[in-house]
């Protein structure tokens, strides 16, 4: 399933971001100076146990080496609004310093962009690092439990078949492809709001509670190896390609606003320099994480494109994307 070019950076996002400012004095360090014995903090927009949370930690546990000074690096869960809150938070209550990261979900972003009440951030401000994917190795899946009746898309067209699809809010993939899978290809899909992150999601098609998801491949392969390989689970449809993934027949790091351009560029510097590392590419292939970087410029472009969606365009999709009645 192909995806337009707001599709596709849906399934880019995979952000860290830094927070607003501090004393004057601060920004007159050195790179060095100001990293050598501080610590770090990565805010993360979901749960524990899902691919952000996940690939958020693999960074944090190898970016220090790439930073003059070393700093020590934290992962911090800040869940809630479907990464809204990190997003806001970062925006407008971080330092600016360089001293706070956010690994943001991947719609968050494009909420501002469609104007969303509860987005109140300007996403071309944010200082961004980079992404770890550019979907080359990676798709958006609609993903069921193997025992469902449905055994391909197809079987979601016509009466007597449907899929009871869990999701987050607003800002999250999973919600906002069910919902193009229901409202624009017309499926027989059941939407259930309300969770947390890929990891809830999985345990409630565990219990039954559910029959499936849209989440990554790289999420599944990374979250739920042992189930993947079991073949607990069946891709019905690939969204966010302009191809066919290879394995089937059919994450962006930012900082915030007005990071000291020393910092700013020794941050970027050092997020690509980490993707090109041995040691951390040997872990992210460990994890199942798809590895096809891009850097902070790219990551503007993309918003560009984002950002000159016609109107139009984005008043339909806020109307699909709402809670129906």
């Amino acid at each position: 399933m192909s995806a337009s070019p707001r599709a596709a950076l849906l399934l880019l996002v995979c952000s860290l971001c830094c927070g607003p400012s501090i004393a004057q004095q601060a920004g007159a360090q050195s790179v060095e100076s100001f990293y050598k014995g501080r610590t770090v903090t990565m805010l993360v927009g979901t749960s524990p146990g899902g691919i952000n949370d996940i690939s958020a930690r693999l960074v944090a546990r190898h970016l220090s080496r790439f930073i003059a000074g070393n700093p020590n690096i934290i992962v911090q869960n800040n869940p809630g609004g479907g990464g809204l809150v990190t997003a806001n938070r970062l925006y407008f209550n971080s330092d600016k310093d360089g001293s706070v990261l956010a690994k943001l979900e991947r719609a968050v972003p494009q909420l501002a962009i469609q104007g969303h009440p509860n987005a109140q951030f300007d996403p071309a401000k944010f200082t961004w690092l980079g992404s770890l994917s550019s979907y080359a190795d990676d798709a958006y899946l609609m993903l069921v439990n193997t025992q469902h009746a449905a055994k391909t898309v197809a079987d979601l067209k016509g009466p007597g078949i449907e899929v009871v699809l869990g999701a987050d809010n607003a800002a999250s993939s999973n919600l906002i492809f069910a919902v193009i899978a229901k409202e624009v290809l017309g499926l027989n899909v059941n939407i259930v709001r309300g969770y947390t992150g890929a990891a809830p999601l999985f345990l409630a098609m565990q219990r039954g509670e559910l029959d499936g998801q849209m989440v990554g491949l790289s999420s599944v392969r990374t979250g739920q190896r042992d189930l993947w390989m079991r073949g607990a689970f069946r891709p019905l449809m690939a969204f966010g390609r302009t191809r066919r993934h290879a394995q089937f027949p059919d994450m962006p790091i930012a900082a915030p606003p007005d990071v000291p351009p020393d910092r700013a560029k020794a941050l970027q510097t050092a997020f690509m320099a980490m993707c090109r590392d041995k040691a951390f590419l040997e872990e992210a292939e460990k994890l199942g994480i798809d590895m096809s970087p891009i850097d902070g410029e790219a990551i503007l472009t993309l918003l560009a494109r984002t950002a000159a969606t016609p109107s139009e365009v984005i008043a339909r999709y806020n109307a699909i994307g709402g809670e129906k009645r």
